[in-house]
């Protein structure tokens, strides 16, 4: 094991919780997330490549950045954190403990960055936000990503974007580059559902974890605030309005490079319930040491599977209908209509439109669902 000053894992915290030894961050990754690092951890010189590019990217001067003007989480500093840190990389088995920075910022938030060694940084808004337990689940999130090779990616994500911002006015090199950054925030959004995972297997405290959400998305209000109907906010944010509104979603995740609050704590408790968390807490989970034996095929094939399942599970209009589609439906014009502006039941099931005329259509169905005289919840409500 590496260790240097304050990275042992000596003077843990007391609580007795379950330890990972060997674990591989498959055990806890989303499947999207496992089946793009599976890929890339099989290409030959992928680590040369990358340590070239940290020459080319400021990560260093990122590193100096954080060293001088942020307090790094020791014994003599943020002591409670520390401890907090080694446990975790003791629990996943995270042989050299990174070093963590807290940077004053109002802002809750908490990042894992670096190519060639990553660094935790976390803020005094959350910092000030959250109490040890929930502490503790972010601590774990951050180390996950660690475990995972995150830290590369965000990285590199980070230098894009700042590229993009550069070239702006350039508008073929804007577009080349945002279609990257657009793919690396995809990616990113699902390693963050990877890490909230690995967050709970340090934490081993689901309620924490999901109070810890909360207080991200209301702040430190918990005695206003409700798990269950939180969680009830997620539903209705999946299942809620028409067509439209997907699009809109789609619109809104975009530019982020984290999942919504809400969508992160319902993800998180459905993947508590599963029997890939149960195995992994009854000590059967993949081993690093079998990593490099991984099939990039069996993991592209889970990460479809994934996705088909999401389709045809999902509350939301717009995946509903992709899944009306694959399945062959018939009516696929109404479905679309119906689907756009939030009515249900196809249009066979309007007196009299069953043939189609268009002297049904103009009466039952208002051509515009904007202009007045519509018919009420047309729009979706």
């Amino acid at each position: 094991m590496t260790e240097h000053s304050s990275e042992s894992h000596e003077n843990v915290p007391s609580r007795q919780r379950r330890r990972f030894a060997g674990i591989s961050s498959r055990a806890y990754e989303h499947p999207a997330d496992r089946s793009a690092l599976v890929a890339l951890r099989k290409l030959s010189g992928f680590d040369t490549v990358f340590k070239t590019l940290s020459g080319l990217l400021p990560e260093r001067s990122l590193r100096l950045l954080f060293l001088s003007d942020s307090v790094r989480v020791s014994d003599a500093q943020f002591a409670h954190l520390n401890d907090m840190l080694r446990d975790a990389c003791y629990i996943l088995d995270l042989e050299k403990v990174p070093p963590m920075y807290v940077n004053q910022d109002p802002q809750p938030n908490a990042m894992c960055i670096g190519l060639d060694e990553p660094i935790i940084v976390v803020t005094t808004g959350l910092v000030e936000l959250l109490d040890e337990e929930e502490m503790r689940a972010v601590i774990g999130h951050e180390v996950g990503h660690a475990l995972s090779g995150h830290a590369v990616y965000r990285t590199i994500l980070l230098f894009l974007t700042n590229i993009a911002l550069k070239v702006a006015w350039i508008p073929l090199g804007n577009v080349a580059i945002m279609a990257i950054v657009t793919a690396l925030r995809e990616w990113f959004r699902k390693s963050e559902l990877s890490a909230d995972r690995a967050g709970l297997l340090v934490g081993q405290d689901l309620q924490a974890s999901m109070r810890g959400l909360m207080k991200i998305a209301g702040g430190n209000h918990l005695h206003e605030m409700n798990v269950d109907a939180f969680l009830a906010q997620a539903d209705e944010y999946e299942k809620g309005g028409d067509l439209r509104d997907s699009v809109l979603k789609i619109l809104n995740l975009l530019p982020r490079s984290h999942p919504f609050t809400t969508v992160r704590a319902a993800e998180l408790k459905k993947w508590s319930e599963t029997r890939d968390y149960q195995r992994i807490m009854d000590g059967h989970y993949p081993r690093r040491d079998e990593d490099k034996d991984t099939s990039v095929t069996d993991s592209f094939r889970e990460s479809a599977a994934h996705y088909a399942d999401t389709v045809r599970t999902s509350k939301d209009p717009l995946m509903k209908l992709v899944g009306d589609i694959a399945g062959g439906a018939g009516d696929l014009g109404g479905k679309l209509r119906d689907k756009f502006t939030g009515q249900g039941g196809s249009s066979a099931g309007k007196g009299g439109a069953k043939d189609g005329s268009a002297d049904s259509t103009r009466r039952d169905e208002p051509q515009n669902p904007d202009e007045p005289g519509s018919e009420p919840g047309s729009a979706g409500s």
